[in-house]
């Protein structure tokens, strides 16, 4: 019977395993959690060097079947991975066969379960103790400075380890020689050793994180001094003329074959040969030096060194030039020296100079003399010839370049950028086309201290900083060039930036000028305002402001130092202050004075009210004159009394028979007095005496004037006297306010005894009877008293004024 064959399979946090069940294979879940994973060090943390230790890792886990996961361990160091393996115990071990010292360090071990995994906590083992290395040396006896190769070990330690070398002699304490840096446990080097006699080498290493090992045993070695040092000799002396022949000996005394002899000065062989060896030359004036004398075998190094010294029979030549300071058409001189001489040694008439300009000969003596020019300018040099009885030798002297100074020309004076704006700094250029460097000049300004400038680069200019408020201060500039003190400088002065220099003055403070005048500006006529400045450069540009509206009106440039700017057909909205700004090319800016303007009324206008106010004025002198002859008129009337109501009812005046004869008696002072009659309404003039009548019934008065009494009736008493009438307002059909006043007219009476006294009883019986139909009121009998009183009082004041000024128009009563 074939079996079935099932595989196991999981997920996130899930094992499956698929069984056998009824001939079919079926999923089994299982769940599991990692718990602890937990690492110990067997026998300890803490151990031997050499000793067996047994890192375990152990996993714990919770699950729901009996069914063991695969686990999967890592072993880690200092969080390097050290090992890894997967297995089905629950249990893993790392064995360190034995411990070193380099195994010391933090451990950790992370357990993966499928996709679950987890870590244990991190733990230190420290192993003490390292193993004693051990020291060879290839061989026992050297000589001194020679190599000894060294090799140092520790077979049982691992890891990176450092080496170090250490010597130690009877006369000196140990010190070390050489560290060195191995990646194993090994380590073989070379070493010099120059201290000669018995010395003791022996080693150490270190393990970094670790310690340091103890020494190693140590090994004697001898070291035997090489005696090669060489001698020298310098014959016939090491102090010798030029051109005197000198031999050098260099040699090492003793029984060696196998050293190398060299003769070397300032870093150069001379010469080299086994043992010793010679060298002769002639001596030169550049000889004179350290000679060393070095012998050489294997690394073994001994020098010896001698000075020698070759004196000049004659120096090198050195050429001058006079003057020192050469200017063209100065007279030239070349002169050529020497500083040493040895006469005694230098055969007579050997001595010759020549002089070279530009390697052609030009002179033969000590002195070439001749006129500063261009011609004359290049490179000078001189050779010296003698002969000794050894040898003869010709010397040459350093090259010497004449180039003769040229003179300063006149210099020229020019503005930068060739604009230049008065009351404003400017840049002015001072320069020489030729002369020699270095130039000086000199900026003389009026009211200012000398001003100096050096141009000591080909093409540099003076700049020179200055400022003028007026075009005549340039006249008095005066600029200085000179290179040679005992030239005079040339000058030149500032007329000539007059004619080379655009000139720009600041616009003056502008003058707002307006025709017609301001006085003069009427209604519905054009306004110019011109915009004018004293002084400035052209074009100037004018704007106009207006104060009131805080607008620019216009902007105009002219070529002129005045322009204008239109207002039309002027009304009252253009009355205000106006103002002017004017500015040109230096960029200043100015403004005017305002100017206000007050629109006035238009002629026609004028003539026109005043022809009006003409008009106004005749009419009222008409009717003045008027009035007062309507006055005259109704005083001339007759004798009667006439009274107007205001009113739609006619009010009537009654005077009793009592009151006639009590005004007939009156008192002389009481004749000539005129009847008023007061108007209730306040519209007549006070020319007509008008007063408020008042709304109650009440009794009004009217003063009568008489005139003297028939001698044939009952003599009266002279004079004027004053008569009352009783006068009723009716309180029925009262009329509006402005019609219910009463108008009382003024009537003059006069009494005639003859020819009036029929009318005279007539008008008594006539009042009589008005009285009677006028019932009297309740009150009549108070209003009656009181208003006599008042009235009385009220009236005699105001007829007295207004029968004055009655009299004195009409020339009195009775006229």
């Amino acid at each position: 019977m074939q079996k079935t064959r099932c595989r196991e399979t999981s997920s996130v946090g899930l094992h499956r395993l698929t069984v056998v069940k009824r001939g079919r294979c079926a999923e089994v879940q299982t769940l599991y959690i990692i718990d602890h994973v937990g690492l110990t060090f067997i026998p300890s943390s803490a151990v031997e060097s050499g000793t067996n230790v047994t890192l375990q890792c152990e996993a714990s886990i919770s699950k729901d079947s009996a069914s063991e996961p695969a686990y999967r361990f890592k072993f880690t160091k200092n969080d390097q991975v050290i090992s890894s393996f997967d297995t089905r115990e629950d249990k893993a071990q790392y064995e360190l066969l034995p411990a070193r010292a380099a195994d010391s360090g933090s451990y950790g071990c992370h357990v993966t379960v499928k996709e679950k995994s987890k870590s244990s906590l991190e733990r230190r083992l420290t192993v003490t103790g390292l193993q004693k290395p051990v020291l060879f040396l290839n061989q026992s006896e050297v000589f001194e400075s020679e190599e000894v190769v060294v090799r140092c070990s520790a077979p049982s330690e691992k890891g990176s380890l450092i080496f170090y070398f250490h010597q130690s002699s009877g006369s000196r304490e140990s010190h070390e020689v050489k560290p060195a840096k191995s990646d194993g446990n090994s380590m073989e080097t070379r070493l010099v050793l120059r201290q000669i006699g018995e010395s003791h080498i022996y080693c150490d290493y270190e393990i970094p994180l670790v310690g340091r090992s103890n020494h190693s045993d140590q090994v004697q070695v001898l070291v035997k001094g090489a005696f090669i040092s060489p001698i020298m000799n310098i014959l016939p002396s090491s102090e010798v003329y030029e051109g005197s022949l000198i031999e050098v000996v260099c040699k090492v005394v003793g029984h060696w074959k196998n050293v190398d002899v060299f003769l070397i000065k300032d870093k150069k062989i001379l010469k080299q040969a086994l043992v010793s060896l010679s060298h002769r030359f002639r001596a030169q004036e550049g000889d004179s030096g350290e000679l060393m004398c070095k012998a050489e075998r294997g690394s073994v190094q001994k020098e010896t060194y001698q000075k020698i010294t070759v004196k000049e029979l004659i120096s090198k030549p050195r050429l001058s030039v006079e003057p020192r300071d050469l200017f063209e058409g100065d007279h030239l001189k070349v002169i050529c020296s020497v500083s040493i001489y040895v006469p005694d040694q230098i055969q007579n008439n050997t001595l010759k100079y020549f002089i070279y300009k530009d390697h052609k000969e030009v002179n033969r003596g000590r002195v070439y003399s001749t006129r500063a020019q261009v011609s004359k300018n290049g490179n000078y040099t001189c050779k010296v010839q003698a002969s000794s009885p050894s040898s003869s030798f010709v010397k040459e002297s350093q090259t010497l370049v004449v180039n003769a100074k040229v003179p300063v020309s006149k210099p020229t004076m020019s503005v930068v950028g060739g604009t230049l704006v008065l009351g404003k700094p400017f840049q002015l250029i001072c320069q020489s086309e030729q002369g020699s460097l270095p130039i000086e000049y000199t900026l003389h300004v009026p009211n200012e201290s000398p001003e100096v400038k050096v141009t000591t680069n080909p093409g540099e200019k003076a700049i020179f900083t200055a400022t003028v408020t007026k075009i005549s201060q340039l006249n008095n500039f005066l600029c200085q060039a000179r290179n040679h003190q005992q030239i005079p400088a040339e000058i030149i002065t500032g007329q000539q930036l007059l004619a080379s220099t655009t000139i720009i003055e600041p616009v003056s403070k502008p003058i707002l000028t307006s025709i017609p005048d301001i006085k003069d500006i009427t209604e519905r006529h054009d306004v110019t305002l011109y915009c004018s400045i004293p002084r400035g450069s052209t074009p100037v540009t004018f704007t106009w402001f207006s104060v009131d509206t805080r607008t620019l009106l216009t902007s105009l440039t002219s070529l002129k130092l005045k322009s204008s700017y239109v207002i039309s057909d002027v009304g009252t909205q253009h009355n205000g202050g106006y103002y002017c700004v004017s500015t040109n090319a230096a960029n200043v800016t100015k403004s005017s004075e305002v100017l206000t303007i007050a629109v006035r009324m238009a002629g026609w206008k004028k003539a026109l009210i005043a022809v009006l106010c003409l008009l106004l004025l005749v009419a009222l002198i008409l009717l003045i004159i008027f009035k007062k002859r309507l006055i005259s008129f109704k005083r001339k009337r007759g004798p009667e009394l006439s009274v107007k109501s205001a009113g739609t009812k006619i009010e009537r005046l009654s005077l009793t028979q009592s009151e006639v004869t009590h005004m007939a008696n009156a008192t002389p002072s009481m004749m000539g007095k005129s009847v008023w009659s007061e108007h209730v309404s306040g519209s007549e003039s006070d020319n007509e005496n008008a007063v408020v009548a008042p709304k109650s019934a009440e009794l009004e008065y009217a003063e009568v004037q008489t005139k003297q009494a028939d001698p044939s009736r009952e003599p009266v008493k002279k004079g004027t006297d004053t008569t009352y009438s009783e006068v009723r307002h009716s309180t029925q059909g009262v009329p509006k306010a402005a019609d219910s006043q009463a108008s009382v007219e003024y009537a003059e009476l006069n009494h005639d005894a003859e020819a009036q006294s029929g009318d005279g009883n007539h008008d008594d019986h006539t009042v009589q009877e008005q009285h009677k139909e006028e019932p009297c009121e309740d009150n009549c009998g108070t209003n009656t008293d009181t208003n006599t009183d008042t009235n009385n009082d009220t009236n005699n004041d105001t007829n007295n004024d207004t029968n004055n000024d009655t009299n004195n128009d009409t020339g009195g009563p009775g006229e």
